[in-house]
């Protein structure tokens, strides 16, 4: 998912059977379909580029599909694409990682080589080459340099502007695969997640684990810090929307959803609540204030209507129904 506008009232949705669907959070509808069909297997990223939609699938295919053109641009990075990602500060700049795929920096400028191809770690202390599975990737803010987390529980920072083109800093977290990542505000740190449900937020200018962010179950499958206020949000197979402080680390919220969650989708505003409701939301509200009112109110019975009933017995007939007939009064 991805905001398709500045003022991040639609929604994009990569769906399992190609299509992007834009959901439109003032109708409360979705108000478009697209037909994004290309390559093989799931969407693995979703973005905008000014008025264009920009796709990758498993198998390495990267579209950009622009409204009205039928020439699309079309890069292969590579199979077993795990993750695809733009850059926030300079949209033409993707970020491609994966199975047996390392990280690739392309330019949608000039697509027909990488601006950077990372280059795997050294063999391990047995002389054995170390596997490559980027899981998730981000753009530290400010800067050229890229984090990725992988499967062998590994947090790196690559710099294109150096030299050399293996990571620069690797950070290990738990023995579990890592699955999701989120840079935070400022920068400095970035939060993860692994396949037991253990969060954690490590500080990229030390190398060393800052606290540990307790309660998911299931495993982490999205993570998304907010640009402006110190909580992060974190979703997973355990069926639970949390959020959590950065400052205090404690467990601000917890909602339950029902179905397992992909993804997760966090506004850069930081006092939505406080916005003036539309008219058609205002009228919805006044609508829902007065059947609540009505529905609260007590049923008030006729009095009036109850009067003295004439003495009657029941006599049963060869049917097997009642019937009905009045007393006869004794003669005095």
């Amino acid at each position: 998912m991805c905001f398709g506008d500045p003022q991040e009232f639609e929604v994009l949705l990569g769906c399992r059977d190609g299509t992007v669907r834009v959901f439109n959070t003032e109708k409360a509808k979705f108000t478009e379909f697209h037909e994004c069909r290309g390559g093989e297997g799931l969407f693995r990223g979703l973005g905008v580029l000014e008025n264009a939609i920009v796709t990758c699938v498993e198998s390495g295919l990267l579209k950009v599909w622009k409204e009205g053109s039928n020439e699309n641009l079309e890069v292969q990075v590579g199979p077993g694409v795990e993750k695809m990602r733009l850059c926030n500060a300079q949209c033409n700049k993707v970020g491609t990682g994966g199975k047996e795929n390392d990280l690739k920096i392309w330019d949608l400028q000039r697509p027909e080589e990488p601006i950077f191809r990372a280059k795997n770690v050294r063999n391990d202390w047995l002389d054995l080459r170390v596997p490559v599975w980027v899981r998730d990737l981000d753009f530290i803010p400010e800067s050229d340099k890229v984090v990725t987390c992988t499967s062998s529980h590994q947090v790196r920072i690559y710099d294109p502007c150096s030299p050399q083109r293996r990571p620069v800093l690797e950070v290990l977290f738990g023995e579990d695969p890592l699955t999701a990542l989120s840079m935070t505000p400022d920068g400095r740190s970035v939060v993860v997640g692994n396949t037991h449900g253990n969060m954690g937020m490590i500080d990229l200018r030390k190398g060393r684990l800052l606290c540990a962010l307790k309660g998911n179950v299931g495993s982490v499958r999205s993570i998304q810090c907010h640009k402006s206020m110190p909580v992060v949000a974190s979703c997973g197979l355990d069926r639970f929307l949390r959020l959590h402080s950065l400052n205090d680390k404690k467990l601000l919220h917890k909602v339950y959803l029902k179905s397992r969650l992909n993804f997760l989708l966090l506004t850069s505003r930081d006092k939505w609540e406080e916005e003036e409701l539309t008219p058609i939301a205002a009228e919805d509200v006044k609508e829902e204030e007065e059947d609540e009112v009505w529905n609260k109110m007590e049923t008030v019975m006729d009095k009036t209507s109850s009067k003295k009933r004439t003495d009657s017995s029941e006599v049963i007939v060869e049917d097997g129904s009642t019937k009905n007939t009045p007393k006869k009064k004794k003669a005095v």
